[in-house]
């Protein structure tokens, strides 16, 4: 095997032997089959498209399940994972027939010309790896690429599953798959391929706001507790705001709590969903914490999408874990998604009612609520404070948490922030600093959380309002830093979208991605600034006081 498309990968290199994630090299060969039949799948799609042919919502859906499954921490289980490659070389086979019948030429990829043979499933997946591109430059761009569209598929099928869907960001998808497939495509043609696909990454983001915010209202700022409740509870991990809709009116006047966990806190903000009294509030920290955490709750645990730690042999909560949507564990219960896109979650409620109510770990509340909307009804007392000078700047600090010690780094930085500079975060990044007692300025908390990953979007928003109040020439004349911290890729669609934007200086950390090549990061150098973090210290200097 070899994957390198988490910030935690073996020796900042690659992993070769087994993944830092828990994935096994066996899943891993899957994943890699599962790419290569979806290149071949995206470019057949794309031909078709291209002579006219009207979007196809299952070729869609396809594509989107494929790239969220093999995105870290989603899918653990082999026999889903071939179930998906199988449904797959069956649908490449349907395009291939439709193609042929319209005489459309195809490119003589190997991906688009590999049969599917389930006797050749084993070499194919060996041979399809990450290092099947020989060129440094060109293997970077091109996973960089697929890593962003990993992100975007996984922001696309939330907003799908509430209705929302866009035919060019789907159509896009299959045009990036076949410009990564491409043997022969150059580094200039990447690198445009890549700044677009950060285009896509802002827009896919806007969709999925739209489907949120039209589902269940603009988010409002909340305070959520983060103790718990003598009753039995449900935990629910993740990300997909449907699957919580569906769980908290399912479990409404059973006598059951609902928590949320990890990338789900920003569920209270949403009015449609904080009207239920039983969602009780937030079980835990970011998702590597989960195995200890999740030992003392007690109660059935559904994971909805990726951020899944596999439990130790041993673990008291292993019998109890649910996954849905793309996301799979082996020994775990799958709950299928109905013709009607919604979810029967009886069996997790009948376990539930078995079970005695979760142990308290920590207690309190924490403030979040914080996307545009919200932050625009403090318009004018946050453009006051930044013409008195109460406000200095303030400090992207989106992104995802980790294990890595150095990730205390973010803490740290936060603690050491001149009082008059405000965080504006989104993701579980925050779980390194949002429980810290860091005040306020004028009313306005130092801390202001947005939401989840993809809740990045509300600050690029923001920035932009920013730049339209105080007529700034260009959006990094504003006193704005960002220091991003990354761990999966949904943070490497949220950067490439800052860089089509025209974000310079961004700083991300605790590490640079291993699939960065040295001159494509020359290049990103060069043209956006980007970099890395350094300490604590150097960086307020650089980012904060310059």
């Amino acid at each position: 095997m070899f994957c390198y498309q988490c910030q935690e990968t073996a020796k900042g290199t690659g992993c070769t032997v087994s993944g830092v994630c828990g994935k096994k090299p066996e899943t891993s060969r899957w994943m890699d089959l599962l790419l290569s039949v979806t290149r071949g799948v995206g470019t057949i799609y794309h031909a078709l498209l291209q002579q006219g042919q009207s979007d196809d919502t299952t070729v869609d859906d396809f594509i989107v399940d494929a790239l969220f499954a093999t995105i870290t921490n989603a899918n653990f289980d082999d026999c889903a994972l071939l179930q998906k490659v199988d449904k797959g070389i069956a649908l490449k086979k349907q395009l291939l027939a439709k193609a042929a019948e319209l005489g459309v030429v195809l490119p003589n990829y190997h991906e688009v010309e590999w049969g599917g043979e389930k006797s050749d499933y084993e070499a194919e997946g060996d041979r399809e790896t990450v290092l099947r591109t020989a060129n440094e430059d060109i293997r970077s761009l091109k996973e960089t690429i697929m890593l962003g569209l990993k992100g975007m598929a996984a922001y696309y099928e939330h907003a799908a599953r509430l209705g929302q869907r866009e035919e060019a960001i789907a159509g896009f998808m299959a045009e990036a798959l076949a410009g990564i497939t491409n043997p022969d495509a150059t580094a200039d043609s990447l690198l445009q391929l890549l700044l677009t696909t950060g285009k896509y990454g802002v827009d896919v983001m806007a969709l999925l706001d739209k489907a949120n915010t039209g589902a269940y209202g603009k988010p409002e700022i909340t305070k959520v507790n983060i103790g718990v409740g003598k009753r039995p509870g449900i935990l629910i991990s993740g990300h997909d705001l449907h699957d919580i809709a569906d769980l908290l009116e399912q479990t409404e006047g059973t006598g059951i709590d609902v928590y949320t966990h990890g990338e789900m806190l920003p569920a209270h903000y949403y009015p449609e969903l904080k009207k239920y009294k039983h969602l009780v509030g937030n079980y835990g920290n970011a998702w590597w914490k989960q195995k200890e955490e999740f030992a003392h709750f007690n109660g059935p645990i559904v994971f909805t999408t990726n951020c899944i730690v596999p439990p130790s042999p041993k673990a008291n909560y292993a019998g109890r874990v649910f996954t849905a949507n793309s996301t799979g564990f082996p020994g775990w219960k799958h709950i299928a998604t109905r013709p009607d896109g919604h979810k029967d979650f009886s069996e997790v409620i009948e376990m539930a009612r078995q079970c005695q109510a979760p142990e308290e770990i920590e207690h309190g509340e924490i403030v979040g609520g914080f996307a545009h909307d919200q932050v625009f009804a403090l318009a004018d007392k946050i453009v006051e404070a930044v013409k008195s000078g109460a406000i200095r700047k303030f400090v992207v600090m989106s992104g995802c948490d980790g294990r890595m010690k150095s990730r205390n780094y973010y803490a740290d930085f936060a603690q050491a922030l001149p009082k008059d500079v405000v965080i504006l975060t989104s993701g579980c990044a925050k779980y390194k600093y949002n429980k810290l007692n860091l005040g306020d300025i004028n009313g306005i908390p130092r801390v202001l959380d947005a939401g989840q990953c993809n809740d990045s979007y509300s600050w690029a928003v923001v920035a932009l309002k920013l730049k339209e109040i105080f007529g700034a020439a260009d959006v990094n004349d504003l006193p704005i830093a960002f220091n991003i911290a990354w761990y999966e890729q949904k943070a490497v669609i949220v950067l490439l979208a800052l860089l089509s934007l025209g974000v310079k200086n961004i700083h991300i950390g605790p590490t640079l991605p291993a699939f960065v090549s040295p001159g494509v990061l020359k290049v990103l150098q060069d043209s956006f600034g980007l970099g890395t973090i350094s300490t604590v210290d150097e960086d307020i200097k650089t980012m904060i006081n310059a």
